[in-house]
Order: structure tokens, then sequence, then C-alpha cells
């Protein structure tokens, strides 16, 4: 029975090892601010680059921004203060709240091997059981920290519309859905 138990383990040792390697994911070189100063103040990139990767981050956070059917569930996921209203309704007329943006990302200019970066500007988010944490409108968590930083490359997608809102338990959980947001 022993034997058995010896094999037992190493097998399941054996197989957590190959799960945890295939969810390593390469890493891209990426550039974290919590505001466009920031960016101008401290990075590699040039005010116009800077200027860029905020104005397209900013024009996708209505968009991609999770969304909640009210204030309350949607401050329940990111914090007191931390929701607006968005600039349109359900299309039954309801409101739709979303967080605010706390930062965005966008490529590093100094990537390695002088290749374009594969990092799409886009905004960032903090949750607020993770306060210091900067996340993605997908819920990827990218840095605690601002600057240059490497990003999963996932992380460095497009992230996707929102077209629902969320009554409850909204970002990365699997809160209930209602209508759909009219954009």
């Amino acid at each position: 029975m022993k034997r058995w138990n010896s094999i037992s383990a190493a097998a399941v040792m054996s197989v957590s090892a190959i799960a945890l390697s295939a969810c390593d994911e390469p890493k891209v070189d990426a550039e974290i601010f919590s505001s466009l100063q920031q960016c101008t103040d401290n990075s590699d990139s040039t005010r116009e680059q800077c200027e860029q990767g905020y104005k397209e981050a900013r024009s996708q956070h209505a968009e991609v921004a999770p969304k909640f059917t009210s204030k309350n569930d949607c401050e329940g996921e990111f914090g007191a203060g931390r929701c607006e209203q968005a600039p349109y309704q359900t299309r039954s007329g309801g409101s739709v709240f979303m967080p605010l943006m706390m930062g965005y990302m966008m490529g590093s200019m100094m990537n390695s091997g002088g290749r374009r970066s594969s990092i799409f500007p886009q905004p960032l988010y903090r949750a607020a059981d993770d306060p210091k944490g900067y996340r993605t409108a997908d819920n990827r968590k990218v840095s605690s920290k601002t600057g240059r930083t490497q990003v999963a490359s996932s992380a460095g997608r497009r992230p996707s519309m929102k077209r629902s809102t969320l009554s409850r338990g909204g970002f990365g959980a699997s809160g209930g859905r209602l209508g759909s947001a009219a954009t």
C-alpha cells in the first residue's frame, strides 16, 4: 500500500508541474502610468507618444470598463468615490455605472530588440480588494507600480468591449448580468 501512495504522489507532482508550466506566459515590455503628466515627466517615451497612448486609453474607457446597474455595486468592486456614470444608458433607459480610469498602460518605447511593442494602449483600473494593483478592463493584473515593467502578453491585447451590465460581483466575478448597455 505504501508503494502505491508513493507512485500516486509522484504522479500528482508531475501533473502539477506540467500544469504550472503551461500557465507560464511570455512577458512583454510595457509602461504603466497613473496620469499623462507622470508619463511625460518619467518616461523614455516622447511627449507625443505619452499623449497618444493616453488619448487611446481614454477613448476606450467608456467601451471597455466593467459596467454596473448601480453605483453601490460598482463601488463595492472598486471602492467609494471610484465610480462614475457611463455616458450612455441601458436600452431600457436605466443608468450605467463604471469605475474611474485610474491609469493607463502602453507599450514601452524602449522594448528589447528594437521591435514595435505588442501592447495596445489601454485604460487601467484598481479594484477595492487590491488598491495598489493596476488591472486591465478584462481584469488582468498587470502591476502594482508605475513605470517600465513586463506584463503577460495576454494583458497587452486590445481589451474587449463590455456590452452588458453587472448587478453584483462584477470585476472578475461571475455576477448576475442584466440588460445590454446601449453604446
